[in-house]
């Protein structure tokens, strides 16, 4: 068994973060448990730039940014243990193995949660056809090509048009290959609107919204992919297909929070973001846990999954350094237009500002976005416009907290 102050459960970018923020926040005993053979995550894969905007104020690749935070790690001798696979968390009990130690426990004074997320599959959709070589998610694409230097396919087919699979449709046509469509199901995208710009209409590559594929045929390989343009249920409507003959499909249709480890933990899971439900400072629902980056909320920019991790390290250096403190809290829920709100939890016992951060439902323009206590407004925020794919936040002062009585909840109004 191995006894520490701090476990980080994931060497991405949250766990580094999150492990340097608890290091310089008085806590110097900490580890790092990562599945992978080196740290970084999956920035290892994204070898565009763009990263580090918010952040550093330049633009960077994600292996740059990622060097940031491990040299960080490095210098102030955080351990580390690679190639190391999690199997559990009983209370603040770590059971983990790799080739070295063989099967061994960390028992910590905390934990924290940052294994990041994984891509919704084929297989969790319902589409026609049999299963024939040719089909990827767009991340195990980007890791073919970016990674182990393959090309998947020459002539491409992508649903869904989520960051990854804009960026992917921008990288196969610099590597040669033709994409001939990016179909999205929603009336707007889900991705960032510089990546459909910078990705999609500076190559000249279609997106087909209310579209996605309805067939796929071949049997040992891709042959060619149906779309059709589906209806407000979100159904194929019948004459609207359209053919292309391919051998390649990409999904980018979603990333879910990799929550397993969460749920046998007994950690309790927002149905809307699918990761914890946290209190501001990012505790969890079992004390002395604490969770951030995509493995929290799937975010758009990696600045802000450091940003969120730096705020958990501080955190559960606090509670190891102060111990337990009484909690008074009241909920945060998400109203009209807006999908979820997080924290969900506000503690009006805990001292600062309160930055919540929500999406919304579709695209909405000249809003105002209301936080209210029962029929009492709180916060009036008016906005240009707001749109799913892009992370939105609204701060609550700490006098205003301290002032509530009762839970609020945050909407979206239009027309205000």
């Amino acid at each position: 068994m191995i006894k520490c102050d701090i476990v980080v459960i994931g060497g991405g970018p949250a766990g580094l973060s999150a492990a340097v923020s608890a290091y310089d926040n008085g806590v110097k005993d900490v580890i790092i448990l990562e599945r992978e053979e080196s740290l970084g995550g999956i920035l290892n894969q994204c070898i565009h730039n763009g990263f580090g905007l918010t952040r550093f104020k330049e633009s960077m690749t994600g292996p740059e940014y990622a060097s940031r935070f491990i040299d960080e790690v490095e210098k102030r001798d955080i351990k580390v243990k690679l190639k190391t696979t999690v199997l559990s968390l009983d209370g603040k009990v770590v059971t983990a193995i790799n080739d070295t130690d063989g099967v061994f426990t960390v028992e910590a004074k905390a934990v924290i949660l940052a294994m990041g997320c994984r891509e919704r599959s084929k297989g969790a959709l319902n589409i026609a056809g049999s299963r024939p070589s040719g089909i990827y998610s767009a991340g195990t694409a980007q890791k073919y090509l970016n990674v182990k230097g393959y090309l998947v396919g020459k002539e491409v087919v992508i649903l869904g048009s989520g960051d990854i699979g804009l960026i992917m449709a921008r990288r196969m046509t610099l590597e040669g290959a033709k994409v001939h469509a990016v179909c999205e199901i929603m009336p707007h995208s889900s991705g960032l609107k510089r990546n459909i710009v910078q990705c999609l209409d500076d190559f000249g590559i279609p997106l087909y919204l209310n579209h996605t594929v309805t067939r796929i045929d071949g049997e040992k390989r891709v042959e060619g992919v149906e779309i059709s343009q589906v209806d407000q249920n979100k159904k194929p409507i019948k004459g609207t297909e359209k053919y292309f003959k391919c051998d390649t499909v990409l999904f980018s249709v979603g990333l879910i929070p990799e929550n397993e480890l969460s749920k046998r933990a007994g950690v309790k899971l927002s149905p809307q973001t699918k990761g914890a439900i946290v209190y501001q400072n990012r505790e969890t629902s079992n004390e002395g846990v604490f969770a951030c980056g995509n493995v929290l909320q799937v975010h758009d920019l990696v600045d802000f999954v450091s940003e969120e991790a730096e705020l958990a390290g501080k955190s559960a250096s606090l509670y190891i350094l102060n111990g337990k403190t009484e909690k008074d809290c009241i909920n945060c829920n998400a109203g009209d237009k807006v999908s979820y709100t997080l924290p969900q939890i506000i503690d009006k016992n805990a001292s600062g500002n309160v930055t919540v951060y929500y999406r919304v439902k579709g695209v909405y323009k000249n809003v105002t976005v209301t936080v209210k206590e029962g029929d009492n407004l709180i916060l009036a925020v008016k906005k240009r416009v707001v749109v799913p794919g892009e992370m939105e936040r609204i701060v609550l002062t700490e006098q205003k907290i301290k002032s509530l009585n009762g839970d609020v909840t945050v909407s979206v109004e239009e027309g205000v």
